[in-house]
């Protein structure tokens, strides 16, 4: 059962300028074998490209794309995008963020992405490249319809870390993330709005992405996008099951590149005047309270992979 963190543990950050999570890009060596699975088997629907590159967008999202993939010469993630909601807020995030030596990619400028936009790039204590935008144009998203089984939006992305207190205390300091849930020391889950998490971040021997994951419309679109994607050829990783924290559904497959990539729904919705965070024990509930999924065990060392060879690295695009 979980454990609520004692006062002195929890996170005095009350709000954040960060509205949203926009995209999440990758680089794989095999292009087209990628653009096929997101666009067909996954459910994305492709809506930009260049040479060597894909935007993906999903059905029920406003997000120009929420996905990219980029032909690459070895597996890595390209970047993660924030959103925030004005100019003013890009600047002064860069600012703060330059004058505490952070290392900027970019500095606030036009963005050349569908979609357009404002924003700058930095690279976070691990490596990873983060974008932080606004004013980017949103797309006619439309409403799923009943037992269409595809993810109608970006819900979150975990990633791995050997400096879990130094990330968090980052993400805190100047995104204003807050920590929502820990499984005793070694996961977090962190929210910039009322999504029980929209960041995660698992202790490793090494940085790089454990998953991300894709919301559904419901619980019966959430089966139905399981059952459809074995009967494609991809067996679950873990799942189907309901974690404890954040009470979410799970189902882990494994893409053709060996990211994993998740179907969920159902994630908690946070009321900041009465949330309190806890530490979950690995007693089982935490990982699955259904109790319907293979042991975490299996799915760890997949998640886990290896380090990122993009860390420290800005992609073209």
């Amino acid at each position: 059962m979980p454990t609520p963190l004692p006062p002195e543990e929890r996170s005095t950050v009350r709000t954040s300028p960060i509205t949203h999570t926009r995209y999440l890009a990758i680089g794989a060596p095999d292009y087209g074998k990628l653009v096929n699975f997101y666009g067909s088997t996954w459910g994305l629907r492709p809506v930009a490209d260049d040479t060597g590159v894909t935007f993906f967008a999903a059905e029920a999202s406003t997000e120009q794309f929420v996905f990219r993939v980029r032909e690459a010469d070895e597996r890595r993630v390209d970047l993660i995008a924030f959103a925030v909601s004005t100019p003013a807020e890009v600047d002064r995030l860069c600012e703060r963020l330059g004058r505490d030596g952070v290392r900027i990619d970019r500095t606030p400028q036009p963005l050349i992405t569908p979609g357009g936009g404002y924003g700058f790039r930095f690279f976070d204590p691990d490596g990873r490249l983060v974008e932080i935008s606004c004013e980017v144009g949103t797309r006619q998203a439309r409403e799923l319809a009943e037992r269409e089984d595809i993810p109608s939006r970006l819900s979150h992305v975990v990633f791995n870390t050997a400096n879990l207190a130094a990330v968090i205390a980052f993400y805190e300091r100047y995104l204003g993330f807050r920590v929502s849930d820990w499984v005793a020391d070694r996961m977090v889950f962190m929210r910039c709005q009322r999504d029980h998490h929209t960041l995660g971040f698992a202790a490793a021997g090494h940085a790089s992405l454990n998953h991300v994951s894709f919301e559904m419309r419901g619980i019966e679109e959430y089966m139905r996008g399981t059952g459809r994607m074995m009967r494609s050829g991809f067996p679950v990783l873990w799942g189907p099951g309901r974690h404890g924290p954040g009470d979410n559904t799970f189902s882990y497959f494994r893409s053709p590149d060996g990211n994993v990539v998740e179907y969920t729904t159902a994630l908690t919705q946070v009321d900041e005047d009465t949330w309190v965070p806890c530490r979950w024990e690995p007693d089982g509930e935490e990982a699955d309270q259904w109790g319907t999924a293979n042991p975490i065990d299996e799915f760890i060392p997949v998640a886990i992979g290896e380090s990122d060879p993009g860390l420290w690295t800005a992609p073209p695009l």
